[in-house]
């Protein structure tokens, strides 16, 4: 039988400055780097969750709302939002703030999910995510729709099986 972790535990924060070599022709943050850092983010809060080695195994729509540029300093927040029997859906949100004008706006958030992996390099159960604040309970009651519409994308569930989003879509 899993055990349980509560959501609060699996939460990482983690922060990068926006250095040159990290940025494009117009001196703004590449969106390959911020992705990166989304990743490693991610993927430390999905091992605090399960106390294993994780893989990504996918990533959902990363919108850039705004332009992180050089000299910014980046804080990524991430935490597991549920899991399931031996993957973890984790959402992250990205600040970016500029220190000289006191300014610190939400650029990025996306869900990205993890599976956990034995010494085998098989998938292993994890642990039962517990919400407790209202953000959190709103996060993990979303996401087995979210979890649904991923696979139905994947190809490795069929839309009329997705019980979840026949509201949403009339099935």
């Amino acid at each position: 039988m899993r055990k349980q972790k509560f959501v609060k535990e699996s939460y990482v924060q983690m922060t990068e400055l926006v250095l040159p070599n990290d940025t494009n022709t117009f001196h703004n943050l590449m969106g390959g780097k911020m992705m990166h850092w989304m990743d490693i983010v991610s993927a430390i809060s999905a091992q605090r969750h399960s106390n294993c080695p994780v893989v990504t195994a996918s990533v959902d729509n990363v919108s850039f709302k705004e332009t992180i540029k050089l000299g910014n300093v980046i804080t990524l927040e991430a935490r597991v939002t549920r899991a399931f029997s031996t993957s973890m859906e984790v959402h992250i949100n990205v600040w970016a703030e500029d220190i000289p004008s006191g300014t610190k706006v939400k650029s990025n958030e996306a869900f990205f999910t993890f599976v956990a992996l034995g010494e085998n390099g098989q998938p292993v159960p994890v642990p039962e995510a517990i919400p407790e604040t209202a953000e959190e309970k709103d996060k993990y009651d979303g996401a087995l729709r979210r979890r649904q519409l991923r696979l139905i994308l994947a190809g490795r569930m069929k839309p009329h099986d997705a019980n979840e989003l026949k509201s949403i879509f009339n099935l």
